[in-house]
Order: C-alpha cells, then structure tokens, then sequence
C-alpha cells in the first residue's frame, strides 16, 4: 500500500493538483488554508482524497478568530490573509476545519502511525527543529511506530531507536530553500521524501489577483518562487 502524507498546503490548489496520483490513501498533516489564493478548491480536494486529516493553526485560527497567535515576522502576512481565507469560504468549510481533530492514530501494515500538525505535546505551535533531541521524548510520549509532523515546512526523517519521526515538508509553501512541492511516501513500511514540480507562476498570478498590500504580496510571492523565507 502506498500512502501520501502531506502538510502545509496553505490553500494552493495549483500544488494539490499537481500531486502524483499513484498512492492508495491520502494522509493531511494540517494547515490546509491560509496564504494561498485557493482554500476552497483545497479543502474540497481533500475532502475527496483523504483518509485522515488533523487541524493545524492555521485552519484554527480562520475557523476561530480568537485561536490566532501569529510570529511578529508572519503577524501581518498572515492575518491578511486569514480574513480574506475566512471571507470566501462557506461556512460548512470552516465548521468543518475547526471541527478537525488535533491528532490522530492510525495502523496500516503492521505499524503505528502518530498524526499531528505540529507536536504531540503542544498540537498547533510546538517545535523542535530537525535531528533536535526533543523529538524522542515526544515519540515516545505516543508509543507511535512513526511520528508524522508539519508546521515547519522543512522536510526531515530521523530515526530514533526502532521508530520514526518524519516531516514531509510543505506541499504548498516549501521553506527549505527548494520551491517544489513536497510530501512523503510510505510504501512497504519504508518512507521517502518526494518533491514534484507544479506551475508555480499560475499560483502567483491568483495571489497577485486578490490585490492584498504590497508587502503581504512580495512575501507570499517569494516564497513560492524561492522557497526561502
């Protein structure tokens, strides 16, 4: 069985569309919306391919004004396009991603999956960066074979002993220096990092559409370009 496990697609539909359609499941570790010119088109996409799908901040904070907690870098990118994400989507759509769960427990094959947005003990803003030593404390707080995180938008996979801990990186707004979409692939108990490419430019020109402040728009479009924050 091959599984798709993706994260952070941020509301770029252009990136989703653009995914490999040869796995057998689809697995969503949060942020769904926000950024992108398309949280409609992703959420519905979504809802039609995935099997398993947690809450990340982002989907919080459009579903719940009050949930928000932005960095200073982010605070004004991010809020401006949280009230426009929040003014085209239906309200069925934002019921339904606040009404996602924060984790998620799944066995396929043998193993033990941990699904969570950010970290099992704080769900939507915990961090540890890649290879960091907080991460075998927080695998082994589930009792998970594999640990499956987002939020950072950089791609890792870090044994720990006999288990795992995996990123797939952003499918819709990488971060680690390579703008292509990227996700995991577990296969035959085995996981690998995959990126594709998508058109990139057909998604800036929708965000150059909605007409959001020249500064919210140069960073939204660098870091498709880029790939850098």
């Amino acid at each position: 069985m091959k599984i798709a496990i993706l994260a952070d697609l941020h509301g770029n539909a252009d990136a989703l569309r653009a995914l490999p359609e040869d796995a057998d499941d689809v697995w969503v570790l949060g942020d769904l919306v926000n950024y992108g010119p398309e949280p409609g088109a992703v959420v519905a996409g979504l809802r039609a391919r995935a099997s398993v799908i947690v809450r990340g901040n982002h989907d919080a904070a459009v579903a719940t004004p009050g949930d928000a907690a932005w960095k200073p870098r982010w605070r004004e990118t991010a809020e401006a396009t949280r009230r426009f994400t929040a003014s085209v989507l239906p309200p069925e759509d934002l019921a339904y991603l606040g009404g996602l769960p924060l984790q998620a427990r799944v066995t396929r094959g043998g193993a033990t999956f941990h699904l969570v947005h950010a970290t099992p003990s704080d769900p939507l803003y915990g961090h540890h960066a890649p290879g960091a030593p907080g991460w075998e404390a927080e695998l082994r707080g589930t009792g998970a074979d594999v640990l499956l995180v987002g939020h950072s938008h950089v791609p890792f996979i870090q044994p720990v002993g006999r288990a795992v801990v995996a990123n797939p990186g952003s499918l819709g707004q990488p971060r680690n220096g390579d703008p292509r979409a990227s996700y995991l692939l577990w296969e035959d108990g085995r996981l690998t990092l995959r990126t594709y490419a998508y058109p990139v430019e057909t998604t800036v020109r929708k965000l150059q559409a909605l007409a959001f402040p020249r500064a919210v728009e140069t960073d939204l479009v660098a870091l498709l370009r880029t790939g850098r924050p």
